[in-house]
């Protein structure tokens, strides 16, 4: 089991440096757009939170 994570694990770090050497562009609007998503999601726990204390 151990041995299958290891695998796992190596194919995605190489999955991803094919992406970024392969198309930077894209791998860099992909990053944009899950920064995009914390900040939002962490905006809406803050706006939950804030409605709370009120």
């Amino acid at each position: 089991m151990v041995q299958a994570k290891k695998i796992a694990l190596y194919l995605i770090v190489v999955f991803v440096l094919y992406t970024i050497i392969t198309s930077p562009e894209r791998a860099a609007d992909l990053v944009q757009v899950g920064f995009e998503g914390i900040s939002s999601a962490a905006q809406g726990v803050g706006d939950f939170m804030s409605e709370l204390v009120k």
